[in-house]
């Protein structure tokens, strides 16, 4: 070979070597550049679902694409959060809308999980902190928490609680109810919470702990009887509902939080560009106050502290979970 053939050889490959080199850091110089798919583990109805379609046109304005929520319910949330983990690019081109259930709970209520979230995930954003209500369908004839027990306690009850689907915030707390307060309230498990919802409010089931949000607007028009609130302070929406502590159940609090997560290798330039943009959102006072409104502070933060929470949480809500003695499959 020509030694100025070879020379023009070599700088081809070079030229070649430096350019797929340079093209994972122009892909996040240019992100993003196409379509986003907002993964929510949970069918369409119910408040994960509406959270997402809330920050659906906010993020395709502020980014300049168009952001499509697909919802990929089942399995207590195990089944679209696994897609996104397990399936998904590394490219911030597919959000998880990230549960509490599948983040810290499942992996502990399941003996095999599809997915490990610590590790298989990547944190962006801590999105919410929802309080829950402990409510009843009017026709069931009780008024505090107190009568609730001694009505679930007696021989013939056959109450049931619905909830969003098994490891859900909504499941969770009814069983630490039963076993703190000795009941056995049947549970059932419906794939979402605004299925769960309808037939609580349709007297089909007569218990549920519910995202305050989702249940606020039946309480207050008389569908629903609140009985609590399972945050340690009262809320102030219902400032006339004591919590579970104050109704005498010790110790008794759990929240259902939410946050935007995307598959594990995700670059970091990518991932900060995502919590910046979120950051920017929530701080728009119009839309803080909207968002406000279903029944959440802004959370907001870095993505390093969304991660800390799921770590924390995993421990805790695992014990929690122990403790009740509830496992699935």
């Amino acid at each position: 070979m020509k030694r100025s053939t070879f020379l023009a050889t070599m700088s081809a490959a070079l030229s070649a070597a430096l350019f797929s080199a340079a093209l994972p850091a122009l892909a996040q110089d240019n992100y993003p550049s196409k379509t986003i798919r907002f993964v929510v583990p949970y069918p369409p109805g119910g408040p994960t679902d509406l959270m997402a379609r809330m920050l659906q046109s906010e993020l395709s304005t502020r980014l300049g694409v168009t952001v499509i929520v697909d919802n990929k319910g089942g399995a207590g949330g195990n089944l679209g959060s696994a897609e996104v983990a397990k399936q998904a690019p590394a490219d911030g081109y597919t959000l998880l809308l990230a549960a509490s259930g599948p983040m810290a709970v499942n992996p502990t209520l399941y003996r095999s999980m599809p997915f490990v979230p610590m590790t298989d995930l990547a944190p962006v954003i801590q999105i919410s902190s929802f309080p829950l209500v402990l409510e009843v369908h009017p026709s069931v004839p009780v008024n505090n928490v107190k009568e609730l027990v001694a009505l679930a306690q007696k021989p013939d009850s056959k109450l049931a609680f619905a909830s969003a689907g098994n490891g859900t915030p909504q499941h969770l707390a009814g069983e630490i109810f039963n076993t703190q307060v000795n009941t056995n309230i049947s549970h059932i498990p419906y794939r979402g919470a605004g299925p769960a919802l309808n037939d609580l409010i349709g007297g089909q089931v007569q218990v549920m702990f519910d995202i305050l949000g989702s249940s606020l607007p039946h309480i207050q028009g008389g569908k629903l009887k609140a009985l609590a609130v399972t945050s340690a302070k009262r809320h102030p929406s219902l400032p006339n509902v004591p919590t579970m502590m104050e109704a005498g159940i010790a110790g008794y609090e759990i929240t259902g939080w939410h946050g935007i997560a995307v598959r594990a290798g995700t670059p970091a330039p990518i991932i900060n560009k995502l919590n910046t943009t979120l950051n920017t959102i929530f701080s728009d006072p119009e839309f803080k106050k909207k968002w406000e409104a279903i029944g959440t502070p802004v959370v907001g933060g870095t993505a390093a502290q969304f991660g800390e929470l799921i770590r924390k949480e995993s421990i805790r809500l695992g014990q929690v979970v122990k403790k009740a003695g509830v496992t699935l499959d």
